[in-house]
């Protein structure tokens, strides 16, 4: 999804009641797909190098580096690297992303 693989390691379908866990690997030159999140999201960034804005606000994760992204804000992620990202977030179950389209994505990884 929008340049980026999602591997889904914890979420309702795998017995989770609360939380969801993933892996996501952002290919080098990936500019991210701004949302609104309705969930808080905590990111660890586990390889590679990544610009995260939150609100406006762009700061450079690098690996071991983590950051928090509030509920109802507006986070994008972009891989302005040359190579690739991996990145693992968690958040609790029923996360919505709303596109500046309108569009509401549910991703089955957060159900």
């Amino acid at each position: 999804m929008h340049g980026a693989t999602f591997h889904s390691y914890f979420s309702p379908s795998s017995g989770s009641r609360e939380l969801c866990a993933w892996r996501l690997e952002v290919a080098p030159g990936t500019t991210g797909v701004p949302h609104r999140v309705s969930r808080e999201e905590v990111l660890l960034l586990l390889d590679g190098e990544l610009t995260a804005t939150i609100d406006g606000v762009a700061a450079t994760l690098r690996a071991g580096e983590a950051a928090m992204v509030p509920a109802g804000s507006t986070f994008g992620i972009d891989n302005v690297s040359g190579r690739p990202a991996s990145v693992w977030v968690t958040t609790s179950v029923g996360l919505e992303a709303t596109l500046d389209s309108g569009e509401v994505i549910r991703p089955a990884w957060t159900r």
